[in-house]
């Protein structure tokens, strides 16, 4: 867990002692939290009235942009599949790992500049965010459809001899082809049936060619059987098959359709492999008996596709995105709590999670006199386990958490 509590507090006599106190009070002495300066830039204030809907607004523009955040972060997850654990260092903002990112935060002034009005800035977020939104919805809906299409040609390769496609098992010289009156049919036997096929097979119709049997492949459960018979007994060699529970598939070998099933799946693999190598390795390998399947040497874990850079910058401009809101709700909420003129110190702390409880308590006793109604609040709740105040904490100084650990991976 990389959880960190953003907060502010009004400047003493300067904000270096504003520091100092909290400094001395969580670290000197108890070892409570890591604790950083978070820089915000001297931003434009507005008016009363603008800062009161401005509050509201950011607050579902950070619901908003974390989702996109932790949207896109899943999506990177999805997308590396059997690489997850490389799903970590790949989630970086600016170049860096989240954590170093947040603990250095600088205001980006080209992105955000801050001559603009605080409703710009947030409007230059939320649009910058919500077009991420919509192209990952895009992107992801022709990446899952294209992984559907690829998993559907896979399960025809695999599985039961029941089901799957036979097109890379059987071969031209298993059958009599181009006869007007012979034809070879594809019976899937278990194998606990072996000896009463070979008994039988003859006699499930008049006209089976005697002898024509042969065992063409076999999985762990069945085999796959070859027979010879004259086309008009096909039927009746069919419902007999079925009494004695034996399934005869429905193929006629076809070479140009065998082709184009296989250089369907290579389009597709060769399509899958330009949005995402490493992933597309693991399934040519799994499936190298394609004889046509396209090759790719692990050179290829080296490199990466458009979907995957395109994750991996986007994710970045939404982190960065995020964290901006964080410092724009910390100014707004500061200004409104602690009035004009501006004056107060916003501090990052990243609690020890073994004293989380007694970090909150100290900052109580600290900021108390902040917002007397508050503390009163706190040290009610505090009486009474499991009561839940409201779905937005509240504390008697300004508190915004940043939660670092987007993804639940089992990896």
């Amino acid at each position: 867990m990389t959880e960190f509590w953003l907060i502010s507090a009004p400047g003493e006599k300067t904000c270096q002692q504003t520091w100092d106190k909290m400094m001395a009070a969580t670290t000197r002495t108890n070892n409570l939290s890591t604790n950083h300066k978070f820089s915000i830039p001297d931003l434009k204030v507005g008016t009363l009235d603008v800062l009161v809907g401005l509050s509201d607004e950011l607050a579902k523009l950070d619901s908003f942009v974390e989702s996109v955040v932790k949207k896109v972060a899943q999506y990177m997850a999805d997308v590396l599949e059997d690489s997850r654990d490389k799903v970590q260092e790949n989630l970086l903002a600016n170049g860096v790992d989240l954590v170093t990112y947040i603990t250095r935060f600088q205001w980006d002034m080209a992105k955000y500049p801050i001559k603009q009005s605080l409703k710009n800035i947030s409007e230059i977020i939320s649009k910058q965010v919500t077009q991420i939104d919509n192209d990952l919805k895009t992107r992801a809906s022709a990446y899952n459809s294209l992984k559907g299409n690829l998993q559907n040609l896979e399960r025809k390769n695999a599985g039961s001899l029941l089901t799957r496609s036979l097109a890379d098992i059987v071969k031209k010289d298993d059958f009599v082809l181009d006869s007007e009156y012979l034809i070879t049919l594809l019976a899937v036997v278990p194998k606990t049936a072996y000896p009463e096929w070979q008994k039988t097979y003859e006699t499930l119709a008049e006209m089976v060619v005697p002898r024509s049997s042969n065992l063409l492949f076999e999985d762990n459960d069945s085999g796959l059987f070859s027979v010879t018979l004259f086309r008009k007994a096909i039927d009746d060699f069919k419902h007999k098959a079925r009494e004695n529970k034996f399934t005869v598939r429905d193929f006629q070998y076809n070479e140009e359709e065998m082709k184009a099933d296989k250089e369907e799946m290579t389009r597709l693999s060769t399509d899958k492999k330009k949005q995402f190598f490493v992933t597309i390795l693991a399934k040519i390998r799994r499936l190298t008996r394609l004889k046509q399947m396209v090759t790719v040497t692990d050179r290829c874990l080296s490199l990466q596709g458009p979907l995957v850079r395109w994750l991996k910058v986007n994710f970045s401009e939404a982190f960065i995105a995020w964290i901006h809101i964080k410092a724009l709700r910390v100014f707004v909420e500061s200004v409104l709590r602690y009035g004009l003129p501006v004056n107060f110190q916003a501090m990052l702390l990243q609690p020890n999670k073994k004293t989380m409880k007694r970090l909150r308590e100290v900052l109580n006793d600290l900021y108390k006199h902040l917002d007397s109604s508050a503390a009163a609040i706190i040290d009610s709740a505090m009486d009474i386990p499991g009561l839940n105040l409201s779905q937005q904490e509240y504390y008697p100084y300004v508190y915004y958490k940043i939660e670092c650990n987007l993804l639940d991976l089992k990896v």
